[in-house]
Order: structure tokens, then sequence, then C-alpha cells
């Protein structure tokens, strides 16, 4: 396989990753000049080189979508502490409303009102 037919194949399929592999596959197998030792340090390089690429994308992806997640979680806890305490408060001025209006209902049979609206002492 030719290096235009790994780029027209890898264009093809959309990923210049696929064209990578197989272009280094070619190189592989093709002979070469080298000693078989200094082939295969050669083969190895290629092969690290090119692992360390694909994974050093992958994990720096995994490490902005762990940072994002971590923000998330705080902005989630931060969020819920709040509305405790908007709750807590909510129900202290319940509990006053209801304390004011048992005053006010337990004041109302001492006043006496004549028909006219006027107040009887």
């Amino acid at each position: 396989m030719s290096v235009n037919t790994a780029e027209r194949v890898a264009d093809v399929d959309g990923t210049a990753f696929e064209g990578e592999i197989r272009e280094f596959i070619r190189k592989d197998i093709a002979p070469t000049r080298r000693a078989p030792a200094e082939a295969s340090e050669f083969a190895v390089n290629n092969v690290n080189s090119l692992v360390q690429r694909v994974a050093g994308t992958s994990l720096q992806e995994i490490d902005n979508l762990v940072v994002e997640l971590q923000n998330l979680r705080d902005y989630l806890v931060s969020e819920g502490e709040r509305v405790q305490r908007e709750i807590a408060g909510y129900g202290e001025l319940s509990k006053a409303t209801l304390r004011s209006a048992k005053m006010i209902t337990d004041s109302i049979p001492s006043w006496k009102f004549t028909a006219d609206g006027s107040r009887r002492d």
C-alpha cells in the first residue's frame, strides 16, 4: 500500500489516525536497509510515539471533563446549601406569621363592638 493509498483511505474514513496506523504497518512490514535490532527499535519508538499521541489527547480530554465535573459538583453543593438556608428562613417566617395570627385571633373576642361599629368598654 503506498503513502497515497493510505492517505486516501484515511480521508475516506475521515480520520488521520487510521491512516497513521496503516502507514506504520506499511513501514514495519516493508523491507528496510537497517539492521534487525535497529529496525525493531525503530518500530517500538514509532509505536510508543503513536500511543503517546493518542493517549495524551484522550487523557487531556478526561482531565478536562473531571475538572468540569468537580466544578459542577461544587456548584451543586453550594446551591443545595443555599436552598436549605432559604427553606429554613421560610420556615421561621411561617412560624412567626402563625404566632402573629394567633395573637390577633386571641385578642378579637375581647373587643366588643356595638351595632354602629363603635367599641364598647
